[in-house]
């Protein structure tokens, strides 16, 4: 008799266990997320590509000695702009010196023997027209003659040889430019072609070498042939990563590609009156991007990452939809949008770690998080 209120009692607690199932289910439903929206703008984007550059002086050489000797003097100032023609070093010039003035007396000497063997030439063939010295006279005495030519022409050989070495003792800077730190010292032992006693690079005009892959040759060609005054092509940012204010203009492509790395290299002509372009420096160099004019640009912070690809969260009514998008480069706060986005579209700016795609949203700034509690992602 008590058992047949059993099903009864099990129905009536079943309806009421669904009840409350659905109104916690009801209770529990995801609120839409506060988020905050901004129109894409479509605006005149300047903007540049990057690449490793190294500063190079567009005239550098090594000085070496040509001739054997101590070292006898040094007339410069370590690290000094040197002009054109000014003393350097001077290298023992006492050998030199005496192998010239030999060689000049050397050179008088077969002159003078020429003079001679000249004149008995000339009488020898007046005394033959008389028939008064037999004909092997004079054959001996143009051979003679012939001889002596020789011999001042040997002379003088040796003696612009013996001049040439006197002169290599001098060494002297081959143009104007910056010379670096001796690397001899007075009464130092050089060798002829061995032994490097400085470096001098010229200062102003200064350039830098990059290497650009070669499918941008032909937009580096065409900047080649742009002739412009002024121009914010080509911007140098310095190791200390301040931006240097002088121009540039392309000074040469190389010949050729390297066919290991399939890259050339280009070189980029500055002014540097103020010398902080130095020879040997690393840098970066901003060459102004094809694509920059009027373009779409979103805040950066819209932006998010996934393995790899871009995407940033819509507003479409109250629905976030998410949209892959093929971003370019940063614009001061904001970043270039090349596709996915058009202007006018309302980006999600800020709640973005609380969205998922197709999620309910309202427009209004997020609650910031309790102390000690952090957001979910």
């Amino acid at each position: 008799m008590k058992n047949k209120y059993i099903p009864f009692i099990l129905l009536i607690g079943s309806a009421s266990w669904m009840s409350c199932s659905k109104s916690q289910k009801k209770n529990t439903a995801v609120p839409a997320t506060p988020v905050v929206v901004q129109a894409a703008e479509k605006t005149d984007a300047t903007y540049y590509d990057q690449f490793a550059g190294s500063v190079v002086a567009l005239n550098s050489v090594e000085l070496r000695a040509q001739v054997t000797g101590f070292i006898t003097g040094i007339y410069f100032k370590e690290g000094e702009v040197v002009p054109k023609g000014k003393i350097l070093y001077e290298i023992d010039r006492r050998l030199y010196e005496a192998t010239y003035q030999q060689a000049q007396a050397n050179l008088l000497s077969a002159q003078a023997s020429y003079n001679r063997a000249q004149k008995d030439a000339d009488r020898y063939t007046q005394l033959i027209q008389q028939d008064a010295v037999a004909r092997q006279i004079l054959d001996n005495a143009i051979a003679t003659l012939e001889t002596s030519r020789s011999q001042v022409a040997a002379a003088v050989a040796a003696v612009k040889s013996a001049k040439a070495n006197l002169s290599y003792s001098i060494i002297k800077a081959p143009f104007t430019g910056r010379i670096g730190i001796s690397q001899v010292k007075l009464g130092a032992q050089i060798a002829p072609g061995t032994t490097l006693l400085n470096t001098i690079s010229s200062e102003n005009p200064i350039a830098v070498d990059f290497v650009v892959d070669e499918g941008s040759i032909t937009r580096f060609v065409k900047l080649q042939n742009k002739v412009v005054k002024q121009d914010s092509t080509f911007k140098v940012v310095l190791p200390d990563g301040t931006n240097y204010n002088k121009p540039g203009q392309i000074s040469v492509i190389d010949r050729g590609v390297d066919n290991q790395t399939g890259t050339i290299k280009v070189r980029i002509k500055f002014p540097n009156p103020k010398n902080q372009l130095i020879d040997g420096m690393s840098c970066v160099l901003n060459v102004l991007n094809q694509a920059s004019g009027n373009q779409v640009v979103i805040p950066y912070k819209a932006v998010v990452e996934q393995m790899g690809e871009y995407f940033v969260y819509m507003a479409k009514d109250t629905i976030a939809k998410q949209i892959k998008v093929k971003i370019g480069p940063k614009v001061a706060n904001n970043v270039v949008v090349f596709q996915g986005v058009k202007e006018g579209d309302k980006i999600i700016t800020e709640g973005l770690n609380r969205l998922r795609d197709g999620g309910h949203i309202t427009l209004g700034a997020p609650k910031p998080a309790p102390q000690g509690q952090q957001t979910g992602k």
